[in-house]
């Protein structure tokens, strides 16, 4: 596992190993599911108030959502998770990856634009520097390599529900300029140092920064008139797969 490479400790190592895949998939189930679906508006708000601010708002809203959820001892009770480290595991990988490791997609120099890795950049700076004074978040520099380092995942779990419960009254209440100072001072510029390291070392992997996926194609089998099946095809490659959306739905509008 490349990712093991951003690792502090071999416990950190050994809960990835055990729990990162179910505790990665577990936070964007949440996050999809129910933290963009979670939250309302106040009446007079308007949905447009947050402006070019708004995307990464609701994408940290959901985020802040699964991950204070996630490390509810209900999840465990419920079979959900094993236990609360594999919920430690999202956390752990989390920060990382929004405080330094997504930088491998991002240009040297250029500013965070995409809605989602500004969301992830917001909670993870936020969290550190809210933190700082019990230490919560540790960045350790060793060996000319930078780690983060989650001492307590209690108080960092009380820092997510603190930063929703803001996200949330920014977005209920349409808070224009709450919302841009979250942004502009948490989630665009990149400390330069820090980004070259993580480019250099990300080099070394050989690895594309992004990853692409092939959709299968769904198709109904019908027995008297009712579907009785659902027949799954992955016969297209990835260039195909793109052509043949293209073919098909190219009339649908690029805006809504």
């Amino acid at each position: 596992m490349v990712i093991l490479k951003s690792f502090h400790t071999p416990l950190d190592i050994e809960w990835e190993r055990k729990y990162g895949f179910m505790s990665d998939n577990l936070h964007t189930d949440m996050h999809e599911c129910l933290g963009h679906a979670a939250g309302k508006l106040l009446p007079d708000t308007d949905p447009g108030s947050l402006k070019n601010y708004g995307s990464a708002l609701e994408e940290a809203r959901a985020e802040l959502f699964a991950l204070y959820c996630m490390m509810d001892q209900k999840i465990v009770d419920l079979g959900i998770l094993p236990n609360l480290d594999a919920a430690k595991t999202a956390y752990l990988g989390y920060i990382r990856n929004g405080a330094m490791q997504q930088f491998a997609r991002v240009k040297l120099g250029d500013n965070i634009e995409q809605a989602h890795m500004r969301s992830r950049k917001l909670i993870a700076e936020w969290c550190i520097e809210k933190g700082k004074e019990e230490n919560v978040i540790e960045r350790i520099v060793k060996d000319g390599k930078t780690y983060f380092v989650v001492n307590d995942y209690d108080k960092l779990r009380g820092l997510f529900g603190e930063l929703l419960a803001e996200v949330q009254r920014v977005k209920s209440e349409g808070d224009f300029e709450a919302g841009k100072n979250l942004i502009e001072n948490y989630a665009v510029k990149i400390d330069r140092k820090l980004h070259e390291e993580v480019l250099e070392r990300y080099t070394k992997l050989n690895i594309a920064p992004y990853g692409g996926f092939v959709n299968p194609i769904y198709t109904p089998v019908y027995e008297n008139g009712s579907i009785v099946d659902i027949k799954v095809d992955y016969k297209n490659d990835y260039t195909e797969q793109h052509l043949y959306y293209s073919d098909m739905y190219s009339f649908l509008p690029t805006h809504n």
